[in-house]
């Protein structure tokens, strides 16, 4: 999350570096002298290390143009090509992984929000010979030149043991007459990832190579100014960094509140027990009688019975009033999953798949596809989803036990719908049983139903038959409906507390 409280702080990110490379962050300042100076030191520099052959003289680079220049920046400022700047610009050592051995070998797997994984660094094999070109050092910048990760950069901040970096990084190492932050820092900026996007090979994997980043533009200041703008960003990024922190302690702060009032719901504790309500047994017979009666016309089908509810499965106790019950003894028609639909551009039936039931918990048709018409037939008229059923993802990693609630506004179209073999509905005869009630009871269970599929790893489902076995405290419909509306107005005081942090 990184948009909250008004404040978008990806955004503000973005900003920040791009007025830092524009020199519009810091004050240009007499006693900085000029970027063109500095130029000339760091030539000299290269041409000594050539010299002493610790470096291999490289062809010249072009010079630049001004339409390669995107905006104005301080006189005392340069244009300079990536390569110009660097020692060199070259590939990492390439070679397998290993569990054991001498020395580590990083790969961009673990490089993770700006700080290395050292636990996760492999080991290689590498001739002794060929150690000392590739080992690590304080301040080189480490980048991904392949596969959809091209362009992520690291600055290496400490090198705990000897350490090599592994075949698709680009290292490079920079004059100490420059702030290795402040170009790391540019290659965070807006100005580095367009023209990484434009150098970019598409392929089967995005490739950019040491040529292309070799010829990049990016603005030079004096040294000075270098680790001022440096020091300012980080400065900003550490206030950025506090924001995101207290939002994202808020939300499990937020959503610690919302488990537990759910939980003092669904225990008969956060409402007063009335007397005129009834009994829940008694509802439980009307529950009973109407089913019967759908059977009877043929409505919906006989069901095998379910096992009756020990006191081992029963978490804690209810109100005498209340009364357990497995959730498919109330369901109004059988609960299962959708069949495995036929897709069409056009009609006018949707199919409701998992994605329709979003992650941040609401419902989304503009995800839905639509059915094949022919196939039509095939869909009894009790499978197409009514105004308060309840929808529980059934497979795939990440989504499987996600719970939804369907309601008429989600269909301002007011278009026919059924789900896909993905999703399981629940139905409850609204007459006597709140549907929100039980919703809101499956969404506390949804981290137990998160976990309870059967099957591999990658192929795990959620069975219709684990969600029908549920167990459910039900209280009389009168207190149901009290304890929906409780629960949704103080959800609804939740959310809105968010933006008063």
């Amino acid at each position: 999350m990184t948009k909250h409280l008004d404040i978008d702080t990806k955004a503000m990110r973005a900003k920040i570096l791009d007025l830092a490379i524009r020199g519009k962050l810091t004050d240009q300042r007499q006693e900085d002298g000029n970027a063109r100076d500095l130029l000339k030191e760091i030539q000299e520099e290269k041409e000594r290390l050539i010299k002493e052959k610790k470096i291999k003289k490289e062809k010249p680079l072009p010079e630049i143009t001004e339409e390669e220049k995107p905006f104005e920046i301080p006189e005392n400022w340069e244009w300079v090509r990536w390569g110009t700047l660097s020692t060199s610009i070259k590939y990492g050592y390439n070679t397998s992984a290993q569990k054991d051995g001498k020395i580590k070998m990083v790969r961009i797997s673990d490089i993770q929000n700006n700080q290395v994984n050292w636990d996760s660094v492999p080991f290689c094999n590498i001739p002794n010979e060929e150690i000392t070109q590739y080992l690590l050092r304080k301040n080189d910048i480490l980048f991904a030149r392949t596969g959809g990760t091209v362009g992520k950069s690291y600055l290496v901040s400490e090198v705990p043991e000897n350490v090599v970096y592994a075949g698709y990084l680009i290292r490079t190492r920079y004059s100490e007459k420059l702030s290795p932050q402040y170009l790391k820092y540019f290659m965070e900026s807006y100005l580095y990832w367009s023209q990484l996007k434009k150098g970019t090979t598409i392929t089967a994997q995005p490739n950019c190579n040491a040529k292309t980043l070799g010829k990049m533009v990016l603005p030079l200041p004096p040294l000075a100014e270098q680790q001022r703008i440096a020091d300012k960003v980080s400065a900003l990024f550490a206030q950025l960094d506090a924001i995101d922190k207290a939002y994202e302690e808020y939300r499990e702060l937020q959503q610690t509140m919302k488990a537990k009032l759910l939980e003092l719901a669904i225990q008969g504790k956060l409402t007063d027990q009335q007397k005129e309500d009834g009994d829940a047994r008694d509802l439980l017979k009307e529950i009973q009688a109407e089913k019967e009666k759908l059977i009877k016309e043929k409505k919906i089908k006989k069901e095998k019975p379910l096992p009756e509810i020990t006191e081992e499965e029963k978490p804690f106790d209810i109100p005498e009033n209340w009364e357990w019950v497995r959730l498919g003894d109330i369901a109004s028609k059988t609960i299962k999953r959708g069949k495995s639909p036929k897709y069409s551009i056009t009609g006018d039936v949707l199919v409701f798949a998992q994605k329709c039931n979003t992650k941040p918990g609401r419902i989304n048709l503009e995800l839905a596809k639509k059915l094949d018409l022919s196939t039509l037939k095939k869909y009894p008229e009790e499978e197409f989803m009514l105004s308060g059923d309840i929808v529980i993802n059934s497979t795939g990693n990440g989504t499987m036990g996600r719970v939804g609630f369907f309601r008429d506004k989600d269909n301002p179209y007011n278009l026919k719908i059924v789900p896909d073999s993905h999703v399981t509905t629940i139905r409850v005869p609204h007459d006597l049983i709140d549907s929100r009630y039980i919703f809101y009871f499956l969404k506390k269970l949804q981290p137990q139903l998160e976990s309870s599929g059967d099957g591999s790893t990658n192929q795990k489902e959620l069975k219709a038959a684990i969600i029908a076995s549920i167990c459910i405290p039900l209280p009389p419909l009168a207190e149901q409906q009290r304890i929906a509306d409780k629960v949704s107005a103080l959800l609804a005081q939740l959310d809105e507390m968010l933006p008063l942090l």
